[in-house]
């Protein structure tokens, strides 16, 4: 399955389910977690009877009844799967008759699954994790959701296709609101943005902050993309801890749909430290609540300094100011419990380890005894790097925020710098609420990191694998005009034909007589067309001219791209994407001819079926033109239509030119492969420069403005602007209209 057929079937599933409860009595937070336990379910069936037949054959032929079936049980202990009771399997419940109790059924199978999976001491890995409220909930409802997640595409699905739609269903109840406002959720973007600098790839990893464990199901996507190896298969070691009770038993859903493991225990970070891993931790990865006001000073103030847990190495932030002079003692609180977040992440590390984190952009610049704090970090020399985050990434916030990075094994030539990197003119338009990063900024970014810590060998790798992508997008140009082309012919040679009828007198006669008096068809109005029709004549064989020029340019590049290799240094890539960049305005010529050839054809068979009423003539080939218009046309999404002609052709030029941009954006800041300081993105920062800065770990304070000039991104970051506009204008034009229908409903009510 490919990322498009999983996107589209993420949209039908969600749609579905959605649709479900739009029409039940349940709220999104009742509903949420019943199916989540769903997806689960049918993950781990799906899982279950894909080793199955392995597992069996290592039964023997006489183990039958309860015997085998315990077999089967020992034979799923090594196996990355957990075993199913039989009535625990999806199979079973999307075979239940009609009437069945479908709610008692789901739950026996979660409690039937929590008290099989068990570790070797025979404790319970998924206690308490399973929901189990569906007693409750409607019986169709059920058993349609049952439909829903037993589609063929799923009972066959391969790889993470389940984790993929867990985080794609976490993130939809995180929008709705169903679940704490999406509080438990870090949106992908940010996660993948921490993971991709700080690189978790072994030992003890810890969040001490949890949630639904985004940071662990991350980690493991990188361990794959990058070692190609499943996280089982490396030395590594999951440790989260969470407050929230729901948080926690989301945390161990996701981790289970993924086929992870990790210890989660629940806790409030601020009082309890369950793992008790301080100094000890690899990687640290978080995002924290912000800006908490309410923590007492009475349980934190021991773990100051070496005192018992020495979590707070740099000392208390301020005390808050309405309990300040007053009550002093148990009744005092800390004024902001950022502070304490950035210590607990900084102590638990090992002398090698790194932390990445999400935090309030304030963090970054307080004052009195947090400033205090940030000068003693800043003097440890283990602050890396520092990212700011523009609005809207978070579902339920639109505040900026700042991502976090220390690493303890510095080398000695970067102790007295920290990276600074202002991203946020960095982002890409989902809606008015929601910006991500692409797959591509992800890498862009990451890249300064590279750069900063002399990994040039990634850089030009990236490069690479950018120029791989321009050329695979080059190579599929030919077949894919190929087939615009023939459907342009099929519709240009049947409004020709027609061309040649409204000319005819006697097909003029029969039609107008077929019509009556007001068929409209004067002479003025078909000369007018066929004059139409020679310029779309004209105009085509122009077109012809640019786009083969288009195709002549990718086809002389190809060679020099495809006979590059991983091992190509950094010069020749510079140079190769020299001879990239030169082809991108016959590129965009041929689109803009592209584009343009379709247009004037349905226009012109616009004009022909309306003015003309052409298929009242027999001489007009109706079939042929409808054919040609659909695959003229963009598909329908909201159908799930397949990619027309008209898609493919022009998906294959704006990808090309997409990866020549991201060529480009790369080498035109970095054009020497080496890493400098780039006005308005980028910045090494001494100590000395903060220190005369207050401390501040803010990165726009250092990395100054863009210098002006026109970039290849321009008209990128123009449609991503205009497509925002337009939908915060949608937006805002709902709530009018939503507005003045309770207004007008208000004032028909007061007059009654």
């Amino acid at each position: 399955m490919d990322y498009q057929e999983l996107k589209q079937l993420e949209g039908d599933l969600w749609e579905a389910a959605d649709q479900l409860r739009a029409n039940s009595k349940l709220t999104a937070s009742e509903y949420s977690m019943p199916v989540l336990g769903l997806i689960f379910l049918r993950h781990a069936t799906t899982r279950f009877n894909d080793l199955l037949p392995e597992v069996e054959k290592a039964v023997p032929a006489r183990a039958t009844g309860a015997l085998r079936e315990e077999r089967i049980k020992l034979g799923f202990d090594c196996k990355a799967a957990i075993y199913l009771p039989e009535t625990a399997r999806y199979d079973y419940l999307a075979a239940l008759p009609a009437g069945a109790k479908v709610g008692e059924a789901i739950r026996d199978a979660m409690i039937a699954i929590e008290n099989s999976v068990t570790d070797q001491k025979g404790q319970k890995l998924l206690e308490g994790a399973l929901p189990k409220d569906y007693l409750g909930m409607e019986q169709d409802l059920l058993a349609e959701l049952i439909k829903i997640f037993n589609r063929p595409a799923l009972q066959t699905a391969k790889g993470d296709v389940f984790g993929r739609i867990y985080e794609y269903f976490l993130n939809q109840f995180a929008q709705s609101g169903a679940q704490e406002g999406g509080e438990f959720f870090t949106p992908p973007s940010l996660v993948r943005m921490i993971v991709n600098v700080i690189e978790p790839d072994h030992g003890i990893v810890l969040d001490p902050a949890c949630g639904s464990a985004g940071m662990f199901v991350q980690t493991g996507h990188f361990i794959e993309e990058v070692h190609h190896k499943s996280a089982s298969e490396v030395n590594i070691t999951f440790y989260g801890q969470e407050k929230a009770d729901l948080n926690s038993k989301l945390a161990r859903l996701n981790l289970a749909v993924h086929g992870l493991e990790g210890n989660i225990r629940i806790g409030n970070t601020f009082y309890e430290d369950h793992h008790q891993l301080l100094g000890n931790c690899d990687f640290v990865l978080a995002n924290p609540p912000f800006n908490v006001d309410s923590v007492q000073v009475a349980k934190i103030k021991s773990q100051v300094g070496e005192n018992q847990t020495g979590r707070l190495p740099f000392g208390l932030p301020g005390i808050a100011g309405k309990t300040k002079g007053k009550n002093k003692g148990d009744s005092d609180t800390i004024s902001n419990a950022n502070s304490l977040w950035i210590q607990y992440f900084y102590s638990y590390l090992n002398d090698r380890g790194r932390a990445g984190f999400v935090m309030a952009s304030s963090a970054s610049d307080a004052g009195n005894k947090d400033k205090d704090i940030r000068q003693k970090l800043v003097e440890t020399g283990h602050v890396d790097v520092m990212m700011s985050i523009g609005p809207k990434f978070f579902y339920t916030r639109s505040l900026p925020c700042t991502l976090w990075f220390f690493d303890k094994g510095k080398p000695a030539k970067l102790r007295d710098t920290v990276l600074m990197i202002d991203a946020r003119n960095v982002y890409t338009v989902v809606s008015a609420r929601s910006h991500v990063f692409t797959e591509e900024q992800l890498s862009n970014l990451s890249a300064i990191t590279w750069l900063y810590r002399g990994e040039r060998n990634k850089f030009v790798e990236l490069v690479g694998s950018y120029q791989n992508k321009v050329a695979e997008w080059l190579e599929s140009l030919p077949a894919r005009l190929a087939l615009d082309g023939e459907k342009v012919v099929a519709l240009a040679t049947a409004l020709g034909d027609f061309g040649k009828a409204t000319a005819d007198t006697k097909s003029i006669a029969a039609v107008r007589a077929k019509l009556g008096e007001d068929h409209g068809l004067s002479d003025e109005l078909l000369a007018s067309y066929r004059d139409e029709l020679l310029k779309a004549q004209t105009q085509t064989n122009d077109w012809g001219s640019e786009i083969q020029a288009a195709l002549t340019a990718a086809a002389e590049l190809l060679p020099k791209v495809q006979k590059l290799n991983a091992a190509s240094g950094f010069d020749t890539r510079k140079a190769l994407q020299a001879k990239i960049e030169a082809i991108n305005p016959e590129l965009k010529a041929g689109l803009a001819a592209v584009e343009a050839c379709h247009k004037v054809w349905l226009k012109l068979l616009d004009m022909a079926e309306k003015q003309l009423r052409a298929r009242q003539w027999a001489s007009f080939d109706g079939d042929a033109a409808r054919d040609a218009k659909k695959a003229l046309l963009p598909r329908d999404a909201k159908k799930r239509e397949k990619p027309t002609a008209r898609d493919l052709g022009m998906e294959a030029f704006k990808r090309a030119s997409y990866f020549i941009a991201q060529g480009h954006w790369l080498l035109s800041r970095f054009p020497q492969g080496l890493y400098a300081d780039v006005p308005g993105l980028c910045k090494a920062v001494s100590r000395k420069d903060i220190a005369d800065n207050d401390y501040s770990l803010t990165p726009g304070r250092y990395v100054g403005v863009a210098l002006g000039g026109q970039d290849e991104d321009d008209g990128e970051a123009f449609a991503s602007r205009m497509k925002e506009i337009h939908s915060e204008l949608a937006e805002l034009n709902e709530k009018a209209s939503g507005l003045a229908a309770s207004v007008q409903a208000s004032l028909e009510e007061l007059f009654e």
